[in-house]
């Protein structure tokens, strides 16, 4: 299986980062051909709304990594996703990226609303990975909503997988241990009473995370 894997963390051992590369781990446990990529090192124009797409079947902008990066789209199996949530989105790196995909579309304005077809068919997992500092999944809610568009709108073939990390609220706190990770609720004053059963659901996420990546690296589920 091929897998690419976007980075949208600035930070190189961000929450999120660190979740991707649990899954990573499983991935190439399993065999599978992984292609990291950080949006932050693309040169990625902006899509400009000028609806070519519909009529050339590419996005018309050039001169920039997006032509690379969309054969890269397309050549993969699995498409990880990884990220901060950053004012109830993607950092704008990434959002920039996910606006692109409106080139592997055709929309259609029909009198009830609009008809999207993808160009090719798609047989996609995606993989959408988020860390906030909220304790509320709810901040993530929206990324998460677009991206059921969208995977949805490229097929009825693709599937999606979601996890959200919640009260992360410093680099790397995922991985702290009971008693970091009370030192710093103290600092925080964030009830310490919160910080075991926390650090339980960060270590549960972390190793379901290498599970599935050995799952859907070998094909799987």
């Amino acid at each position: 299986m091929k897998i690419l894997a976007l980075k949208g963390s600035p930070r190189e051992n961000g929450n999120s980062t660190i979740m991707l590369n649990r899954f990573l781990e499983g991935c190439e446990e399993s065999g599978g051909e992984i292609k990291s990529i950080k949006p932050r090192d693309l040169d990625i124009k902006p899509c400009a709304g000028c609806l070519r797409c519909n009529l050339i079947r590419r996005c018309s902008l050039r001169g920039d990594d997006w032509e690379q990066l969309s054969n890269d789209i397309l050549d993969a199996d699995i498409i990880a996703i990884s990220s901060p949530v950053y004012f109830f989105n993607f950092p704008s790196e990434l959002k920039g990226i996910i606006d692109r995909f409106r080139s592997f579309i055709h929309v259609r304005i029909t009198e009830d609303g609009l008809i999207h077809t993808p160009w090719v068919e798609w047989r996609k997992k995606f993989v959408v990975l988020l860390s906030m500092g909220s304790p509320d999944e709810k901040e993530g809610s929206g990324i998460i909503d677009i991206m059921r568009f969208i995977v949805k709108e490229l097929g009825e073939n693709n599937e999606l997988h979601t996890f959200s990390g919640t009260r992360l609220a410093v680099r790397g706190q995922i991985e702290f241990s009971p008693d970091k990770l009370k030192s710093l609720y103290k600092k925080l004053q964030i009830p310490l009473d919160l910080a075991d059963p926390d650090f339980a659901g960060n270590r549960d996420m972390l190793s379901y995370l290498y599970t599935l990546g050995t799952e859907l690296g070998a094909g799987g589920k």
